[in-house]
């Protein structure tokens, strides 16, 4: 008699090993049935109550998490440490009319922080001085000049996304009030500042680390609307800001659970409408014709908007968040498409170089990493998140420029790589380093360089960071191509947005036959499946023609496959069909 256990073990469609090296796993038997209450219960579709019974969600509550509420989630801005004189200072420098500076990042989630507040400001006349850092002149975070300056024509300060780490440069900013508004991993002691409001400080609970540098900033505005309420005046509406939300979100890659997944649902309808002129002109820059998705702000919109900050100037994104003037935003929008394109070129020579050195080190342990002289401080970042997909490693990329290198980090799920970046710039093993669980960013000296990386991959292995081999490849259910239409997308779109922490679900289609199988663009894979009752499936393979996998496909001598994939509804030319971003297959 075979025992439960073992059959939830067994390999998905008996796949153990795919065409990309991947052991499928499928549903265990108490999830399984889960969802087969939760299709008796509420009527659903059998894959979205799989979906749902993935995610834990009961049958109560299915129709609440299909429909997420931003007043039903959004926590008390009062929970936050140092939200109360935040908010109120804010408050009284704008009816004040005080001079105010906003100090952003360079990357999306402080352009999008810099523009929720100058959106805020407008409706009162007001216009806050933007400050964004370049990053190789000045590097991430306040420094001591810039805030000295500010403070010489300013009453308050804004640091976003930035500042918790900066206590020489706050130090500097004498006679102007500074408010930091970060989510970035605090230290033991906070910076002089008037208050410091972020979820990440030591002395918080965590609860609300997940959110982004642009989500403590609406916080904060919901609590300065509620005191200009208490004084009888309105505040700007804030739910026409959400879209900016939505897009630092997403860009920063926070885990699409709780809150965030109010914030990004509902701030994709808002940019559905089209009102932010600058995110409209990026849209038709990009050639966008659809309504976005969370995709189009990680993949499309995002790296636009960081082309900036990586390899033009600083403030470009910001600039276009902030715009409401049509000619502008499409200036804007158009430079920055060209610089969009000049980091991928790149990226591109940086990311074949690291590979390289990263496969000779080996890409068997808890850290990948690759170093090298002259790469661009712009793209290390792209090229160490390229190296964590490659290898399901936490990874490093560093330029180095003389006896400096600078470098970025990305991390895998269930590894605080920020923690331990900050712990090793604490030992003295780097210059200085920081950032959050999922990334991070670090300044080492050349000649401590293999030593820093050594006892970094030492701290990330005790969190069990290369741990094992390739991932397996998680299945939600099993579906025939008859199945996978537009109606099922749609039903399953409302458990969406899907990203990071909320992955989208996953099918696999069983014993299917290749129709035709051709490459489309640069060497992308598109392949149309049967069963043999006369239902066909679509599939596209980004990347994948130069793939075990393609080679497969391409020369299938009319073998038969199971395949496994993500499903999309796909608009060509007005026209919207189902497809299937095809992930992985095995011979059936």
């Amino acid at each position: 008699m075979v025992a439960l256990q073992d059959i939830a073990a067994a390999a998905f469609l008996g796949v153990e090993s795919s065409l990309g090296g991947r052991r499928w796993v499928g549903p265990g038997i108490e999830q399984e049935r889960a969802a087969e209450a939760l299709a008796q219960t509420t009527g659903l579709p059998a894959p979205v109550c799989a979906l749902l019974a993935r995610r834990g969600i009961l049958a109560e509550a299915a129709e609440g998490f299909m429909a997420p509420a931003l007043r039903d989630l959004l926590p008390d801005p009062l929970s936050l440490r140092d939200m109360a004189p935040a908010a109120a200072r804010l408050v009284a420098a704008t009816l004040r009319r005080e001079r105010i500076a906003v100090f952003g990042d360079y990357d999306v989630d402080g352009a999008c922080s810099a523009a929720l507040l100058h959106a805020w400001l407008k409706p009162f006349g007001l216009t806050p001085t933007l400050y964004i850092p370049d990053r190789i002149d000045e590097g991430y975070g306040p420094n001591a000049p810039a805030m000295a300056e500010l403070a010489r024509g300013h009453d308050l300060i804004l640091c976003v996304d930035c500042g918790t780490l900066s206590h020489d440069a706050l130090a500097a900013a004498r006679g102007a009030d500074v408010v930091v508004l970060d989510h970035h991993l605090g230290g033991e002691t906070l910076p002089p500042a008037l208050a410091v409001v972020n979820p990440n400080r030591q002395d918080e609970t965590g609860d609300l680390g997940h959110l982004c540098a642009a989500a403590v900033v609406f916080l904060t505005l919901v609590e300065a609307n509620r005191l200009l309420r208490a004084q009888g005046t309105s505040g700007p509406d804030l739910i026409s800001l959400l879209d900016l939300v939505a897009l630092a979100t997403v860009a920063d890659v926070a885990p699409l659970t709780g809150v965030n997944r109010a914030f990004v649902r509902q701030g994709l309808a808002v940019m559905a409408r089209r009102e932010r002129t600058g995110l409209t002109a990026l849209a038709d820059a990009a050639r966008l014709d659809t309504a976005p998705v969370a995709y189009h702000l990680g993949y499309v919109l995002g790296p636009r908007i960081n082309a900036g900050g990586r390899i033009g100037a600083a403030d470009l994104g910001a600039r276009l968040l902030s715009t409401s003037d049509p000619h502008e935003a499409a200036a804007l929008a158009e430079r920055l498409e060209k610089l969009n394109e000049e980091r991928r070129e790149i990226e591109a020579a940086v990311r074949d170089a690291a590979l390289e050195q990263a496969e000779a080190r080996g890409t068997s342990g808890p850290l990948v990493w690759a170093a090298g002289e002259g790469w661009h401080p712009g793209v290390v970042g792209i090229v160490a998140a390229r190296l964590k997909e490659a290898t399901n490693r936490p990874a490093v990329v560093i330029g180095l420029d003389g006896d400096i290198g600078k470098g970025s980090a990305r991390s895998v799920a269930g590894v605080d790589l920020g923690a331990a970046v900050q712990r090793v710039a604490a030992e003295g093993l780097l210059l200085k380093g920081g950032g959050h669980r999922m990334a991070a960013g670090l300044t080492v000296d050349r000649a401590r360089l293999e030593s820093a990386m050594a006892r970094l991959a030492e701290l990330l292995a005790r969190q069990g960071a290369g741990a094992g081999g390739p991932r397996d490849l998680a299945v939600d259910g099993l579906l025939m191509p008859g199945a996978a239409t537009r109606d099922l997308c749609a039903a399953l779109d409302r458990c969406g947005p899907f990203g990071q922490g909320a992955p989208a679900p996953r099918f696999a289609f069983p014993d299917l036959a290749v129709a035709q199988a051709r490459e489309v663009g640069q060497g992308h894979l598109k392949v149309r499946f049967r069963d043999g009752l006369g239902g066909s499936l679509e599939t596209i393979a980004f990347g994948g023609l130069d793939t075990p996998m393609g080679h497969a496909l391409m020369t299938h001598g009319g073998g038969r496959f199971h395949v496994a994939g993500r499903l999309e509804v796909n608009v060509w030319q007005g026209r919207e069909s189902v497809q299937m971003k095809l992930e992985d297959a095995a011979p059936a």
